[in-house]
């Protein structure tokens, strides 16, 4: 039986003395974490500063320019086997790995592992293992230099070394270049043979399930061998006959219990247990997998519309309420199972669907994919290419090769992996980018996309699509972010355009769209030494990576809300904006299905103390963009939508049930008095939508900057507000409420009832406690009506501070009048 055993323990860093290195740091040894990196090591030996406060990264670029040696030192208890191979995970990136001072490999890809046989180089005792990593800016420079310069979306070389792009630096992320042993590191012993890959595909048709165990061997002799695998108590084997190295074992389970995404039923999971023994029928080796039994397929069918692109899974279309992921964190060491778990169940609690592993991240740990199948969220995968032109010449080539094959065969079997795409924008990004002119001719990763990544997946798990591109349309003959076709892009609303222009769009599929916020008051705190905090402070300034992103949130304010007097109406004006823009998008290409089929929100997640897109922050806080998503992509939706001149009320049902039942829209003023009401009866069939139109006594106000219109379903769905001006615009009373508060287990209950209309109430706890976490926001109240927040807290919170500003804030809060507006004057000119 083969043995491993994990070197994970008594390792040590040091710089090699360079130009770039500090003399101080240059040659010291440090204890080192495996799995880790150069950052998180030399933190935790004091000898940098926190890369994620203040502009701390700009005094850590020597890192990524210099070069550095992880060393540590073995016994290893002597054994009569064949073969021991030394097994490298994951190495970022450029590494020489040498035994005893023997060099026994070089790697230059983070994507793939590589193992290495050092059995003639293991001693008793005393064995040094050394790996080497040289400056990934030197490589990446070497190979743009020799190849040519490529365009890209940002000035750094990230497109000419096979590392997570976005170590380099994106509109939202750090630039920290770092190295490391980056996942598990260890010997494995074997003798005869051993499985060197099983790859399950896995299939299910007319309740008939089916598992096709594809194994890979690696031989140190010639006998023949056995593959038993084993599903559901079902089991089957077959012969490996001497010199062969490839098998397929085939087992049939009747009437498996089918995986399901979440909200369309249940995920059972299966073991799947392979085996390989010898001609003495002795076990050589075993590997274990979890898989579902599901079906899936992409409808891409045209019709009268354009190019569907709709997921169906176990034959029923699922609208996609997705959101885009990156790294949860710059160094993928501190992004352990118990993190990733916390980021799911944020996301399942926003009603999502699906996450989309964006391609300038990295191919997630077994531990997310484990989780997806796990908790029912599909997951979309983005081979690793990323808004810049792709070198195709050697060694690009044969590593992108080889990375992919490693990557669909360790993913195939995941009941969660539904989509592997191409690549992110650069398809569009060569047709609109102003590339061609730069690449006079020049490969830029087309064959990748459109020929050697299709051609892997279809080879190696054809159960899961393959897409090109995001976006894509399709076809070369279609613009790539043609929204009639595919999937489609919408970034023209952040960059150019106000939110509002969601709804010109009617796409068949929205792979990326959103708009920025910052993160949560504490996060930002944490992070930042500015006193005081403004917009536009130092540590604010550097911790906004998007290219003119201050000046488009404040376009985006301007738009739509009353002007902030300071940073507190600033920070909970532009997260009430950001929350706004996505929910006005995604209930506009709801209410559009089933011509649109899906939505992926840009983005989940942050990797530190940023603004930007994501509804959850580098700290793992909630912004209000997420409170916003659960109600958007809540399972029935009741919005009010703009159809034909005048708002309309439209009924959206993801379930399996029919939503039958009544509504009632009622007009009336700000003040809370009715002015006209119409009663509709509901009947909405399962996966499906509809549209209502409202009586002209309903839909026309008489003063539209003092009316809303009020969509009711009872317990149905969540209420639906639609109003006739903007906000700036609109007459409000000044803010007025009763509140209590009293203590429960755990926290705080604050029950506030209104005086006046109350719009987008949010009580912001995490300015008393860091830790504190609250139930519900963005609540508009109507005169005489109540809410209840509930409070998690660590601590005891004043409970007049827990109701005022600016913990307590709402929308018509805001100081009017001239004074106020001087303050704006004044608050812009910071």
């Amino acid at each position: 039986m083969s043995r491993r055993t994990l070197l994970h323990e008594g390792w040590t860093l040091r710089a090699v003395p360079g130009p770039a290195a500090p003399p101080e740091i240059a040659g010291v040894a440090v204890p080192a974490t495996v799995p880790g990196c150069v950052h998180t090591d030399l933190l935790a030996a004091g000898l940098i500063p926190d890369p994620y406060r203040d502009d701390n990264e700009n005094r850590l670029t020597w890192i990524g320019r210099t070069d550095w040696v992880y060393q540590t030192a073995f016994s290893r208890r002597p054994g009569d086997d064949e073969r021991v191979d030394l097994v490298c995970a994951g190495l970022d990136t450029v590494a020489t790995v040498t035994l005893n001072g023997v060099e026994v490999g070089r790697t230059e890809n983070q994507h793939r592992s590589y193992r290495f046989d050092v059995r003639a180089l293991l001693r008793p005792d005393g064995n040094t293992l050394a790996v080497r990593f040289d400056s990934p800016y030197r490589y990446a420079e070497a190979h743009r230099e020799r190849l040519g310069d490529r365009p890209n979306a940002y000035p750094e070389p990230f497109q000419f070394i096979r590392k997570t792009a976005c170590n380099f630096g994106w509109d939202w992320g750090p630039t920290l270049v770092t190295a490391g042993i980056w996942r598990d590191i260890g010997l494995h012993a074997w003798s005869i043979a051993r499985l060197a890959s099983v790859r399950p595909l896995v299939t299910v048709v007319d309740g008939l399930g089916r598992v096709e165990a594809h194994v890979e061997v690696e031989r140190a002799g010639d006998e023949p061998l056995t593959v038993r695998a084993a599903v559901a108590g079902v089991a089957a084997e077959i012969a490996v006959p001497a010199g062969e190295r490839t098998a397929v074992v085939t087992v049939t389970v009747a009437d498996p219990a089918l995986w399901w995404p979440i909200g369309y039923g249940d995920q059972p999971r299966y073991d799947l247990d392979v085996s390989l023994r010898g001609a003495d029928g002795r076990e050589l080796d075993a590997a274990s997998r979890r898989i579902g039994f599901r079906s899936v397929r992409l409808d891409t069918t045209p019709d009268a519309h354009g190019t569907p692109f709709a997921l169906h899974v176990n034959d029923v279309p699922v609208f996609v309420r997705g959101v885009n992921w990156i790294p949860d964190d710059a160094f993928p060491d501190r992004v352990t199972r118990e993190r990733l778990a916390q980021r799911f169940a944020q996301a399942a609690g926003a009603h999502v669907n699906l996450l989309r592993v964006w391609g300038g991240g990295r191919y997630e740990s077994d531990d997310f994919y484990d989780l997806a199948d796990e908790s029912g969220l599909l997951v979309q995968q983005d081979f690793l290419f990323a808004c810049a032109a792709y070198p195709e010449e050697e060694p690009f080539r044969t590593e992108v090769e080889a990375e992919a094959r490693e990557q669909v065969s360790r993913l195939a079997g995941h009941p969660s992996l539904v989509l592997w795409t191409g690549n992110n924008e650069n398809i569009w990004g060569w047709h609109d980018w102003d590339w061609q002119e730069p690449l006079a001719g020049r490969t830029w990763g087309r064959g990748y996309y459109l020929e050697l990544l299709p051609a892997i997946v279809g080879e190696l798990d054809p159960t899961v699509p393959y897409w090109p591109g995001s976006p894509w349309s399709g076809s070369e003959e279609l613009h790539p972010n043609d929204p009639a076709h595919g999937t489609t892009h919408i970034w023209d609303v952040w960059n150019t355009d106000d939110y509002t222009r969601y709804r010109d769009y009617v796409p068949r599929f929205v792979a990326e769209f959103g708009y920025q916020a910052p993160p949560a008051y504490a996060t930002l705190r944490r992070a930042l030494s500015d006193d005081p905090l403004a917009h536009d402070s130092p540590g604010m300034a550097h911790h906004q990576k998007a290219a003119d992103g201050d000046r488009k949130l404040r376009r985006g304010l301007d738009a739509h809300l009353p002007p902030p007097a300071d940073f507190d109406d600033w920070h909970y004006l532009t997260q009430l904006n950001q929350a706004r823009a996505i929910q006005l998008g995604v209930e506009h290409f709801r209410s559009h299905r089933p011509v649109c089929a899906g939505t992926v929100v840009w983005q989940l997640n942050d990797c530190w103390p940023v603004t930007s897109w994501s509804a959850i922050d580098g700290d793992g806080r909630r912004k209000p963009l997420w409170y916003a998503l659960r109600r958007a992509y809540a399972d029935r939706l009741l919005t009010v939508q703009p159809r034909d001149g005048g708002p309309a009320l439209v009924a959206v049902n993801e379930t399996a049930d029919a939503w039958t039942g009544p509504a009632t829209v009622t007009r009336l003023t700000v003040t809370g008095e009715p002015r006209a009401k119409t009663s509709v009866d509901l009947d909405v069939p399962a996966y499906s939508s509809v549209v209502l139109a409202l009586p002209a006594e309903v839909a026309r106000p008489d003063d539209g900057r003092a009316e809303l219109l009020v969509a009711d379903a009872g317990d149905g769905a969540e209420r639906a507000l639609w109003f006739f001006a903007e906000d700036r615009d609109v007459r409000w009373p000044a803010a007025e409420w009763d509140a209590s508060v009293e203590p429960v287990d755990g926290g705080l209950r604050v029950r506030v009832t209104a005086r006046t209309v109350l719009r987008d109430l949010t009580l912001f706890a995490d300015r008393l406690d860091p830790a504190a976490q609250v139930d519900r926001a963005l609540v508009t109240l109507l005169p005489g009506e109540s809410v209840t927040f509930t409070v998690r807290a660590t601590r005891p919170l004043d409970a007049a501070a827990l109701t005022s500003r600016p913990v307590l804030r709402c929308v018509n809060d805001l100081t009017r009048g001239d004074a106020h507006l001087r303050r704006f004057e004044d608050f812009c000119k910071c």
